[in-house]
């Protein structure tokens, strides 16, 4: 078994497995289309970006593929697919996805995360490579929900609005998960106020438009709030939106179910922990500060006498 990256003459024959690909980053995957498509093949050649490919051959002659991508200044990596579909349980494929999460540890990433189908042979592979649950997820298409009109506003998020929504943050997810998935530090989505914070993250991409809320559990006609937010995206241009929930907000459920929301299958987000070494390594001396002496212990000896 050999492991190597990708490559330029490697390009045809990616292309040809293009509808064999499965994405790992599903909100990437609805909103910039297939992995392996023209568009994408080019990016997992150029140097400048954290982006990596590689190839497992097999010793049948069967080969599988994986791809990763980095953001920079990122704590966390993503997994971007595996391909074939038809071949999720190659003996190989641990290896491979070993390989993948070796390379993003250069880069500086602290986890790498992705998020597969539970009855997917994938689901297997990964847990052999060392990954684990920690929340399960459902794509839900909201393109077309109705419900009241309202006049609920949201707006583009500010830096002045970045306290409240870290509150938020703080009080939805979890604190065991705070370490994989850090609080938003950016400017970017949408905030609306109901009584209490509700947030939005987003990303788009000629495909569609993928939405991540933070609802607080005591905010009132929920329905409502997300009817507005799918309302005010601008520039949608028939694009699908959809709506990622996590476990930790499925009470949400019911709600898009309600409003004639689509539920995509069933997803476990995995990650897996990355072990940095630390490199020559030096002894860091303690340095007496000047006019300080200090003294050597006295040990008293005890004798014990016989009566």
């Amino acid at each position: 078994m050999s492991i190597r990256s990708l490559d330029l003459l490697d390009l045809p024959n990616l292309y040809r497995m293009r509808g064999e690909a499965v994405g790992l980053d599903t909100a990437r995957t609805l909103t910039r289309g297939n992995p392996l498509g023209a568009a994408g093949l080019l990016a997992y050649v150029n140097p400048a970006r954290h982006i990596y490919s590689a190839i497992a051959n097999g010793e049948n002659g069967a080969s599988v593929l994986g791809g990763i991508i980095h953001t920079r200044g990122e704590t966390f990596a993503k997994l971007l697919y595996l391909a074939p579909s038809s071949c999720l349980d190659h003996p190989e494929l641990p290896d491979l996805i070993e390989n993948l999460s070796a390379e993003s540890g250069s880069w500086g990433a602290f986890h790498v995360l992705a998020e597969v189908d539970e009855t997917s042979d994938g689901f297997i592979a990964l847990r052999r490579a060392g990954f684990a649950v920690y929340a399960w997820q459902r794509m839900w298409d909201v393109s077309q929900i109705t419900g009241a009109a309202s006049e609920l506003s949201w707006t583009r998020v500010k830096s002045i609005h970045l306290p409240a929504i870290q509150s938020l943050y703080q009080q939805i997810v979890p604190p065991l998960l705070h370490p994989i998935e850090s609080a938003p530090d950016d400017a970017h989505g949408w905030i609306s106020q109901n009584g209490v914070r509700c947030y939005a993250s987003s990303t788009a991409g000629m495909y569609g438009i993928a939405l991540t809320p933070l609802i607080h559990p005591d905010a009132n006609d929920v329905g409502v709030i997300l009817t507005s937010l799918v309302n005010v995206l601008p520039d949608r241009r028939n694009r699908p939106v959809y709506l990622q929930v996590r476990s930790y907000q499925a009470w949400l459920e019911p709600v898009l179910e309600d409003l004639g929301a689509s539920a995509g299958p069933r997803q476990a987000v995995m990650v897996k922990h990355l072990a940095h070494l630390v490199k020559d390594a030096q002894v860091a001396r303690a340095t007496q500060p000047a006019g300080v002496s200090v003294q050597p212990s006295r040990v008293s000896r005890m004798e014990k006498h016989k009566t």
